[in-house]
């Protein structure tokens, strides 16, 4: 699942962008500095985990190669000249972005449409899939000189979202781009692009920011409790504003384990259903660490029920579940599913008598 906190403001501005030096993130300084000075290729691969900012590094290298007052190698963009403006205001002539239509909404480029192309109104979901019509805008982009003589940049996320027709159909322009075309991907499941993809692109390995980071920026964010949904989204300080966001509050998270061990599925009833699965194996995952004599990831020792006497009802928990989540997207009675899901959880969390 992909983490959208919106790099967009209320009045349609990109706020994810550097300004007199200044980064939105600021654990994004050490990685921004090593893909300035040590990128060598036209094309870089950012990858790891989602909710640390993979989306916002790559828009911050737009801006830094876009940038025309940018003096040295390894700064940001400066966020005042005229190439800054046009990005911060998304509509630079030498930019483009390459979204699924499901995350353009969330990310706050749902009115950028194609050139050409008719709005398509549509009574099914927006689709996760970066498709071939997105690929032959980037096509057409890339025959075009550089509006402002600086460079051409292209941003693709998530990179593995492109489905096989439209990751092929980029394969020539990423192996042979043309002027002063660059392209950053951004992925947090590169084992799933095509081999020919990764093997033209420089890979760039991003990290979980330092705990401390992330709790003083959630706590600039107005998240209570920061340290609690820090935790429980395994240190994505992204995907945790998210949920903040959303109304999932230090107290809910931490009073879910009690409640799926009485069988309350209406504890999970407001939550998407990829999430509440999700949810769900967090909470397995860390019943089994216990178990095995290690300490919980996601939740505090103290939350989480006494175990089981017996382990294989949480590995058949956990089976299930991972089956769940593949068709977390598309489920056929999403309450008969949460239903299900949770009486097995209460089952597997059962004291033995």
């Amino acid at each position: 699942m992909v983490t959208a906190v919106t790099p967009v403001s209320e009045d349609g501005e990109i706020t994810a962008l550097a300004h007199d030096g200044q980064l939105p993130l600021p654990w994004l300084a050490a990685p921004l500095r090593q893909a300035l000075t040590q990128g060598r290729s036209h094309a870089l691969l950012l990858q790891g985990p989602a909710g640390v900012g993979q989306f916002d590094l790559a828009l911050l290298l737009a801006q830094a190669w876009l940038c025309e007052h940018r003096t040295a190698a390894d700064q940001p963009g400066c966020g005042r000249c005229a190439s800054c403006h046009l990005l911060r205001s998304r509509s630079h002539p030498d930019f483009q972005v390459v979204l699924p239509e499901a995350l353009r909404e969330p990310l706050g480029f749902g009115a950028m449409e194609a050139e050409g192309t008719e709005a398509k109104a549509s009574k099914t979901k927006p689709s996760r899939e970066i498709k071939i019509e997105s690929i032959r805008q980037v096509l057409s982009f890339a025959q075009v000189s550089a509006a402002r003589g600086k460079a051409k940049v292209v941003v693709v996320y998530p990179a593995e979202a492109l489905n096989t027709v439209a990751a092929n159909a980029l394969l020539k322009t990423l192996e042979e781009p043309q002027g002063l075309l660059r392209f950053v991907l951004a992925s947090a499941a590169p084992q799933q692009l095509l081999p020919t993809i990764r093997s033209r692109c420089q890979p760039l390995q991003m990290a979980l920011p330092a705990r401390d980071a992330a709790l003083a920026w959630l706590n600039g964010q107005g998240v209570a409790s920061p340290e609690v949904l820090l935790d429980a989204t395994g240190g994505r300080p992204q995907e945790a504003l998210l949920w903040s966001e959303e109304g999932i509050a230090a107290k809910t998270w931490l009073e879910l384990p009690r409640r799926i061990a009485r069988g309350e599925a209406q504890a999970l009833t407001d939550w998407p259903v990829p999430r509440a699965i999700a949810a769900l194996q967090r909470l397995v995952h860390d019943l089994m660490r216990i178990a095995h004599g290690a300490g919980p990831s996601y939740f505090p020792r103290d939350a989480l029920p006494k175990l089981p006497a017996v382990r294989a009802a949480l590995d058949q928990w956990a089976k299930t579940l991972q089956q769940a989540a593949r068709h977390a997207d598309h489920p056929l009675n999403a309450g008969l599913l949460m239903e299900s899901l949770v009486a097995q959880g209460q089952q597997a969390m059962r004291p033995a008598r």
